[in-house]
């Protein structure tokens, strides 16, 4: 199984597990998060959802090109990032706040996935970035969209996505990116950075999520983000990009 989801104490836990894929997303993993979205959307009793990776290496280091690297046209590489992008906005638009454990490398769609929930609880060695320009491409799941709707410095986050490279856990707290950084145990943080807002009744957090992301769909977030996707699969089919992953796939061979 490439991914495990569990709801403890009203809170529901999602693991991409493939550590030795650095928690790359393939097809799997994608069909997990849409059951746990499933799960958890309509249940009043969830108060907290929280999405993380397995080991400490890496959040998620993006789509798993071993799976995604065939697409030769924008009509092949269509149909993954329409899915990806309506994943994200659902996490985005879910009824209760989400927290994206970072323990390690989020990276081109790991990034974008973060940047989906309402928090970010970052680990101190974690890197992160919107590295999807280094393949000729930009992010594809919807997750710069999102970004921008999250109202922090224009020109930052502009050089953020364009410049395609990494930033450590300090650079994205500067930035307003990591809600919180942590150090140590993983649980340990979870635990203390949840405590004081269990104190407050779900149906608090409920209520301020569905003020926070109101106008996103009163704005058409949703289509906002599958133009992101139709822009990816445009640039999927350049010339540019083919060679960019051929040069990547050959590295890491």
């Amino acid at each position: 199984m490439s991914y495990s989801f569990s709801i403890e104490n009203s809170i529901a836990y999602f693991t991409i597990q493939r550590p030795e894929m650095r928690n790359a997303i393939n097809y799997d993993v994608m069909e997990g998060l849409e059951e746990y979205l499933d799960r958890i959307e309509d249940d009043p009793e969830i108060s907290f959802a929280v999405i993380t990776g397995e080991g400490n290496l890496a959040f998620c280091s993006g789509g798993d090109l071993s799976d995604f690297h065939g697409f030769e046209t924008a009509e092949d590489a269509w149909p993954m990032l329409s899915r990806g992008a309506t994943i994200l906005y659902r996490i985005a638009t879910l009824p209760m706040p989400t927290i994206a454990v970072v323990n390690g490398a989020a990276v081109g769609g790991g990034c974008e996935l973060a940047t989906a929930c309402d928090y970010r609880l970052v680990a101190s060695h974690a890197k992160v970035g919107f590295i999807q320009g280094t393949l000729a491409i930009t992010s594809g799941w919807g997750g710069a969209t999102l970004l921008f709707e999250k109202n922090g410095p224009h020109d930052q986050l502009l050089q953020m996505t364009s410049r395609a490279s990494v930033h450590s856990a300090d650079d994205v707290k500067q930035l307003g990116w990591a809600t919180e950084i942590y150090e140590g145990d993983v649980d340990v943080a979870l635990e203390q950075f949840l405590a004081p807002m269990l104190k407050v009744h779900r149906n608090v957090h409920r209520a301020y999520k569905t003020i926070a992301t109101r106008k996103w769909k009163t704005n058409n977030l949703q289509q906002a983000m599958q133009e992101e996707a139709r822009v990816c699969s445009v640039l999927w089919e350049s010339e540019a990009h083919h060679e960019a992953v051929q040069q990547f796939l050959t590295k890491s061979k």
